[in-house]
C-alpha cells in the first residue's frame, strides 16, 4: 500500500491572520498537491483567554482566499484542538504509567530559590524521585533521557541537542490541563500527520515533540523547518511593529495569486529568470531541500511589484471585475454618481498605473465628483506659470467646437504650445489640475474625452474664475 503523506498546518486562533503563517501553510499545500497528500487543518484552539471565533473564521477565510479550502478533495478539517483534550490527559497518564513522567510539588519560586543554591538555571530534576502521585498542585513533568536528540530537518540537515540542556517539560499544569507541547504531538499522532513543515522559530521545541512521539510508541514525522520572515531592518517580522496581517493587504487590494506567487519566493526560488510564475508551475518546482536557511526579507515594496505585474496581466474584464467591488466600497463619492459604465472607458488606462486595487479609486475619482477636491500645492504651482490663464481659455474656446476625441483635443493644445514655444508638460498641467484637481493621474487627453465636453468646459470656466 502505497503511503499518502499527510502535511497539517496548525494555527492558533488569536489574532489576525499573520503572512508568516500564509506562506507556512502554501508550502505545505504545495507539498500535499504535488505528492499526492492530504492538506489538514488544525485550529490549535486550547488558549481560551485569547481565542475567538472571529479569528478563527479569519483563518479559514484567509486560507480560501490563497486557493486553500475544501473544494479541493486534498484539503481535511479544520479540527479543533479543544476536542481531543481527553485523549491530551489520557497520553500524560499513559507516560506517567510507563515511567516516562512524574509528578512534582515545586512552585516557580521554589525552583527559584533552588537555581540560586546550586548555580543552575531552571529545573533541576528534584522530584524526579520522590514518588509522588499527582496530589493538588502538582504538575506532570516528562522526564528526559540522557544523551542526545537527532532532530533529521529536510531544510536543516541533522540538528543534534544534548538532552542535558533539556530540562522536565512540564506534561500536565497543577489544574490537570494539557500543555501545547502535548497536545500538539497527541493530535499528530492521532491526525496520522506524516510531515511537519514550519516556521524555524519551533526548531527548539523539537527535540522535545519528538522524545514525547518515541515515547508515546510513534515514529516522528519528516521535519522541516524554513526560515523565518524579517523587515527590512532584519527583525522578525512583529504584529506590535510591522504590517504582517494577510487581512490587510488583501484589503489594500493586494490580488490572491500575487500573494501567493510573492509568498512562496520568501526562502525559495522558481527555475528561470523571473520569479512571476503561475502556480502550477511552483507546485512542480518546490522541493524543501532547495529552500534557503537564510531569513526571508518581507519586502513591501517588492510584494507591490508582484501585484502591479499580476494587475497587468489580467485581462480587462477581470481587472474590471476585480476593481468594482473596491469601488463600491469606496467613500470618495456619493454612490449615486458611479457610473460603471464611464469606468469601463477609462479601465484600461488604470489597469497599466496602479499596483494595488486600492489606487483605483484616487485614479479615477474626478470622474464621478461634481467638484473634485483641488491639491492646493499642485494649483498654486501650475496655476502660477505666466501662460496658466491663456491656456485654459484657449483649450475652453477650441474645445468647444472641436471634434470629440482624444487626438484632437491633444492636437489643439499641441498646436498652440508650439506656437507660443512652450514645453507640452508644461502647458497641460494646468490643464490636468483644472480637470482633476491634481497633476498626476491616466492619460490626460482620454480622460477629457470621457469626462465630456460639457463638463470639460464647466471645471475650464471655473478654474478661469478662480484664478480671477
Amino acid at each position: 500500500m502505497t503511503h499518502v503523506p499527510r502535511y497539517r498546518f496548525a494555527p492558533s486562533p488569536t489574532g489576525f491572520f499573520h503572512v508568516g503563517g500564509a506562506r507556512t501553510a502554501l508550502y505545505n499545500w504545495a507539498l500535499a498537491l504535488r505528492t499526492g497528500g492530504t492538506f489538514v487543518l488544525r485550529i490549535e484552539d486550547t488558549d481560551e483567554s485569547r481565542n475567538s471565533p472571529e479569528w478563527t473564521q479569519g483563518i479559514i477565510d484567509a486560507l480560501s482566499w490563497l486557493g486553500i479550502d475544501s473544494s479541493h478533495p486534498q484539503f481535511e478539517g479544520p479540527y479543533f484542538q479543544s476536542q481531543n483534550a481527553e485523549l491530551h490527559v489520557a497520553a500524560a497518564h499513559k507516560l506517567f504509567e510507563q515511567g516516562n513522567a512524574y509528578w512534582c510539588d515545586l512552585s516557580a519560586e521554589q525552583i527559584q530559590a533552588r537555581a540560586k543554591e546550586t548555580g543552575k538555571q531552571g529545573y533541576d530534576g528534584y522530584s524526579r524521585d520522590r514518588g509522588l502521585t499527582g496530589g493538588p498542585g502538582q504538575v506532570l513533568r516528562f522526564r528526559v533521557p540522557t544523551g542526545s536528540t537527532v532532530v533529521h530537518d529536510l531544510v536543516r540537515g541533522e540538528v543534534e541537542f544534548a538532552n542535558e540542556t533539556i530540562e522536565d517539560f512540564v506534561l500536565l499544569r497543577s489544574n490537570g490541563s494539557p500543555m501545547f507541547l502535548l497536545a500538539n504531538v497527541v493530535d499528530d499522532i492521532e491526525m496520522k500527520v506524516s510531515n511537519v513543515v514550519r516556521a524555524e522559530e519551533h526548531l527548539p521545541n523539537t527535540p522535545k515533540q519528538q522524545m514525547l512521539w518515541d515515547a508515546l510508541g510513534h515514529t516522528p514525522p519528516q521535519w522541516a523547518h524554513v526560515p523565518v520572515l524579517v523587515n527590512e531592518q532584519r527583525k522578525k517580522l512583529s504584529k506590535r511593529r510591522d504590517k504582517v496581517a494577510l487581512e490587510q493587504y488583501r484589503e489594500e487590494g493586494i490580488l490572491p495569486d500575487a500573494m501567493v506567487n510573492y509568498l512562496m519566493t520568501l526562502g525559495w526560488a522558481p527555475a528561470g529568470d523571473t520569479e512571476i510564475v503561475p502556480w502550477s508551475s511552483m507546485v512542480e518546482e518546490f522541493r524543501l531541500e532547495d529552500v534557503n536557511h537564510s531569513p526571508a526579507f518581507f519586502d513591501i515594496k517588492k510584494l507591490a511589484s508582484f501585484n502591479g505585474d499580476y494587475i497587468r496581466a489580467l485581462s480587462l474584464q477581470d481587472f474590471v471585475s476585480a476593481s468594482l467591488p473596491v469601488l463600491a466600497a469606496t467613500d470618495a463619492w456619493p454612490s449615486s454618481r458611479f457610473s460603471a459604465e464611464v469606468y469601463e472607458k477609462i479601465a484600461p488606462l488604470v489597469q497599466t498605473r496602479v499596483v494595488t486595487m486600492s489606487e483605483v479609486p484616487v485614479m479615477v475619482d474626478f470622474l464621478f465628483l461634481e467638484d473634485p477636491a483641488i491639491d492646493q500645492a499642485a494649483w498654486d504651482k501650475t496655476m502660477a506659470a505666466e501662460f496658466a490663464a491663456d491656456v485654459l481659455k484657449h483649450c475652453m474656446s477650441e474645445f468647444a467646437s472641436c471634434e470629440w476625441n482624444h487626438d484632437a483635443l491633444k492636437t489643439i493644445l499641441e498646436s498652440w504650445t508650439e506656437a507660443k514655444e512652450l514645453k507640452l508638460g508644461k502647458t497641460q498641467a494646468p490643464i490636468r489640475v483644472a480637470m482633476t484637481g491634481r497633476t498626476v493621474g491616466p492619460p490626460l487627453f482620454e480622460s477629457i474625452e470621457i469626462l465630456g465636453r460639457d463638463e470639460t468646459i464647466r471645471r475650464l470656466q471655473k478654474s478661469l474664475s478662480r484664478l480671477g
